[in-house]
C-alpha cells in the first residue's frame, strides 16, 4: 500500500526584488522552533519510515556490512609534537575516539580525553582543535554540542587534569598559544551569521571576561583566523574573502605587542604566508600568476613591493601548498588534475617529484610538525587502495609505509577492482575528466547500475578516493564515478573560474556532459544512472534534475543549498555575505537574474523527476534546514508521475551529520539502501 506523502500547507509570501516578484509559498518554514514547522519535518520523517520500511532489513545488513569492514579497535599513526608522540585512538563498541600521548622514548601512555565519556547525554558531540601550550602543560580544545560549527574552547592542566572554569564561547574553534604559555589567542563568530570576525587574547589565570579584544574585521564578505607559523616564530592573523587576503604578523614571544601588516588587501589579489629563517614565503596569485607561485620577501621588509619570485608560476601547474622544513622546500602541486609533491633543498642540491602511477589517486602532505628532519609524511590513497601513511625519507629517498587502513574482509583484495580515467566533452567542447572505480568481471557490456558523484564549488576538488563503505555498492555491481566538473580546481584555477558567478550554470552541464557520456559509452544507461552530491553538491542535484531529469533513475541530495537567490539576499544566514564572490550579490540585477535561471527552488517545473531521496540537519549552520524542507515541498507540488519524493531531518545535527562513528555509517546505510531499493536488490 502507498503511503501518503505530508502535503505542506500554502501560505503566499511575495519577495520582491528588481521590480520582480517571487511567490514562495513555503517561506513559513523558515521559523525555526515553530511548531508547526517542527511537526512538519516530523511527518516527513515519518513518511520516510513508513515508505523505506520494506527496506529496513537491508539498512541493517548495509550498516553490519560495513561496520564489519571496518577495524574496530583501531589506532592513528602516532605524530611527534615538542617532545611528545600523539595517538588517537578507537575502541570496539564506542563511538568516539580516545586521545593520547606519550613523551618520546617512553612507552607509557597518558590519557587526554576519553570523547564516549564526555560524549555522555549529548545527540551531538566533537571535540576538535586540540592545541598544547609550548611547555606541553595546558591543552586548549574545542567542542560542539549542536553540530553548527560555533565552538566552546575549554583549557586542561595536563598535570592536574583540572579543566580551567574560565570557557571561551562563540569561537570558530581553532586557538593559538603565544611562547608564554599563558597567552592564548582565539577566533569568535557572530551569533547570528557566525561569521568569524573577531581575534580575542586571553590571559590563563584571568576571568574570560576579561578577553580583550585585538582585532575586528568589519568588512562582511571577509573572515579572520588566527594561526602560529610551523617556526614557532610568529602568530599571524589572517582575513579572507574569497578572492582577496590581508595578514598580520607578531613575534609568538611578545604576544603584548601590535600586529604589523605584511601587505594591506587589494582587490583579486590572494596570499599566504609562512616563516623560514630571516623570510617570510608567499603563496600568491600576484602579476596574474592565476595558478599561483611563491616568493619571498624579508621580514624586515613584508610589503608586495619587496617580494621576489621564488618558485614562478606555470600555467599548467596548480600550486596548492607548501612545507617548510630545516633542510627542505616541499611543493604541493597539480599537473593535469594529478597531485604531485615536490621536494626541493634549499641548498639547490636536489629537486624532484614522488613517483605516482596511476590516474585515479589522492596523495597529500600531512602531520608534519617536526621542522628539523628529513623525514617527510604523507598520505596516499587511490580508489582501489586504502589509505596509507607513508614516511619518505626525503635525503636518502627511501620510503616505509608506516599504515596502511585495515579493511576487516579476508575477501577484499584490491586487484578485484579497476579504476580508470575518462574524458566527456562538455556543452561548450571542454573535455571533463571523470574517476571511476568498478569491480572486476562485473561489468556488463549492456551497462551497469552507476553511482555519479559531483561538488564543483568554491574550487574544492574532489580527488580520486578509497571508500570502506562504497564497496557495498561496488560488491552487488555498481559503478562508482566521480565527475570533476568546474567550479573545482581539478584542472588548475581557470577550472575553477570556469564554474562560479557567471559561469556557474557549466557546473551543472559538465555533470550532464558526463552523464551522457557514461551512458552513450554503455557504463550505465538512464535507467539505472544515479547522481549524489552535498551541500553546494546538493545544488548541483538540484539544477540537474531540472534540466535534465530524464537521464536519471534516482538521486540523492544531502544538505542541499536549493533556495540560492532567497538566502544570497539574506544576510543574516550565516555564509551568505561572505560568498558573494562565489555566486555574486543578488542585490545587483545581473546576479540576481542569473541565479533565479539556475536557481533549483525557483526553476521546480510541471515534469517527472527522478526518485530523490533528500537529507538535512536541523543545526545545519551552513545550508539552513528550510531550504531542503521548501525544496522537498515544491517538488511534491509540482512533479508529474509517480516517482518517489523523501525527506529525512536529524532533527539533533548540523552540517556534517552525526557525530558519532556507527550513527555516521547509518546514515550511509540509508543512502545505499535506497538506491539498491531502486534497482530491486534486497540484500
Amino acid at each position: 500500500m502507498a503511503h501518503q506523502a505530508p502535503i505542506a500547507k500554502k501560505l503566499t509570501h511575495v519577495h520582491d526584488m528588481h521590480g520582480h516578484q517571487r511567490i514562495d509559498n513555503y517561506h513559513w518554514m523558515t521559523e525555526r522552533d515553530a511548531p508547526e514547522v517542527i511537526d512538519y519535518l516530523k511527518k516527513e520523517n515519518e513518511y520516510y519510515d513508513a515508505s523505506t520500511q520494506h527496506t529496513d532489513t537491508l539498512k541493517e545488513d548495509l550498516f553490519k556490512e560495513i561496520k564489519s569492514r571496518i577495524k574496530e579497535d583501531d589506532e592513528s599513526v602516532p605524530y611527534l609534537l615538542n617532545g611528545y608522540w600523539y595517538i588517537s585512538k578507537m575502541e570496539t563498541g564506542e563511538s568516539y575516539p580516545y586521545f593520547y600521548r606519550r613523551k618520546d622514548g617512553s612507552e607509557e601512555k597518558e590519557l587526554l580525553f576519553n570523547v564516549n565519556e564526555m560524549a555522555i547525554g549529548h545527540d551531538f558531540y566533537k571535540l576538535t582543535s586540540l592545541n598544547i601550550s609550548p611547555d606541553n602543560k595546558l591543552v586548549a580544545y574545542a567542542v560542539d554540542t549542536k553540530g553548527r560549527r560555533e565552538y566552546t574552547i575549554y583549557i586542561k592542566n595536563l598535570e592536574t587534569g583540572e579543566i580551567f572554569k574560565n570557557n571561551l564561547e562563540f569561537t570558530a574553534g581553532e586557538s593559538v598559544w603565544a611562547n608564554d604559555n599563558k597567552t592564548l589567542f582565539f577566533t569568535r563568530k557572530d551569533q547570528q551569521t557566525l561569521r568569524a570576525n573577531k581575534i580575542f587574547k586571553y590571559e590563563i589565570g584571568q576571568p574570560a571576561s576579561s578577553n580583550q579584544m585585538i582585532f575586528e574585521e568589519k568588512d562582511e564578505i571577509f573572515n579572520c583566523f588566527v594561526y602560529k607559523t610551523m617556526s614557532e616564530r610568529f602568530i599571524m592573523i589572517k582575513s579572507s574573502a574569497t578572492l582577496s587576503d590581508e595578514v598580520r604578523y607578531i613575534d609568538a614571544d611578545l604576544p603584548d605587542s601590535d600586529f604589523k601588516m605584511v601587505q594591506e588587501r587589494q582587490q583579486k589579489l590572494e596570499y599566504s604566508v609562512s616563516h623560514y629563517q630571516d623570510s617570510f614565503y608567499i603563496m600568491t596569485n600576484k602579476d596574474e600568476a592565476t595558478n599561483f607561485k611563491i616568493m619571498r620577501t624579508l621580514i624586515a621588509t613584508p610589503e608586495m613591493e619587496n617580494w621576489e619570485d621564488f618558485i614562478a608560476h606555470d600555467p599548467d601547474v596548480l600550486l596548492e601548498d607548501f612545507d617548510l622544513f630545516e633542510k627542505y622546500f616541499v611543493v604541493s602541486d597539480r599537473f593535469n588534475g594529478l597531485n604531485r609533491i615536490r621536494i626541493k633543498a634549499w641548498d639547490h642540491t636536489v629537486d624532484y617529484f614522488l613517483p605516482f602511477d596511476n590516474e585515479t589517486y589522492t596523495a597529500f602532505t600531512s602531520a608534519n610538525f617536526q621542522f628539523k628532519t628529513n623525514k617527510l609524511r604523507y598520505n596516499y590513497n587511490s580508489m582501489t587502495m586504502p589509505p596509507s601513511v607513508i614516511e619518505f625519507d626525503m635525503e636518502t629517498r627511501e620510503e616505509v609505509i608506516l599504515k596502511t587502513q585495515s579493511i576487516e574482509d579476508p575477501s577484499f583484495d584490491p586487484e578485484n577492482y579497476i579504476s580508470e580515467r575518462v574524458w566527456a566533452t562538455a556543452a561548450d567542447g571542454m573535455k571533463v575528466p571523470i574517476s571511476l572505480v568498478y569491480k572486476k568481471d562485473m561489468k556488463k557490456p549492456e551497462g551497469n547500475p552507476l553511482l555519479q558523484y559531483g561538488y564543483g564549488s568554491y574550487g574544492s576538488t574532489i580527488d580520486p578516493y578509497f571508500s570502506i563503505s562504497r564497496l557495498s555498492l561496488l560488491d552487488r555491481g555498481f559503478i562508482f564515478a566521480i565527475a570533476h566538473v568546474r567550479g573545482g580546481e581539478y584542472l588548475g584555477r581557470q577550472w575553477y573560474e570556469g564554474g562560479k558567478m557567471f559561469e556557474k550554470r557549466n557546473t551543472f552541464t559538465d555533470f550532464i556532459a558526463c552523464s551522457e557520456y557514461l551512458i552513450k559509452e554503455k557504463y550505465t544507461s538512464s535507467n539505472h544512472l544515479y547522481a549524489s552530491g552535498g551541500s553546494a553538491g546538493g545544488l548541483l542535484m538540484g539544477a540537474i534534475i531540472n534540466m535534465a531529469p530524464h537521464l536519471y533513475n534516482g538521486v540523492l541530495s544531502a544538505v542541499p543549498f536549493v533556495d540560492v537567490v532567497t538566502t544570497m539576499l539574506d544576510d543574516s544566514i550565516p555564509l551568505t555575505t561572505g560568498e558573494y564572490d562565489e555566486w555574486g550579490n543578488p542585490n545587483t540585477k545581473e546576479s540576481y537574474d542569473y541565479m533565479l535561471s539556475y536557481s533549483p527552488y525557483d526553476q521546480v517545473i510541471a515534469q517527472n523527476y527522478p526518485h530523490i531521496l533528500v537529507t538535512t540537519g536541523y543545526h545545519d549552520s551552513q545550508v539552513q534546514y528550510w531550504e531542503p524542507a521548501k525544496w522537498v515541498a515544491k517538488l511534491r507540488e509540482f512533479k508529474k508521475g509517480s516517482s518517489l519524493v523523501l525527506f529525512k531531518t536529524d532533527l539533533s545535527s548540523g552540517h556534517s551529520g552525526a557525530s558519532g562513528r556507527y550513527e555516521a555509517l547509518k546514515e550511509v546505510a540509508i543512502d545505499f539502501a535506497f538506491l539498491l531499493d531502486l534497482e530491486n536488490i534486497s540484500n
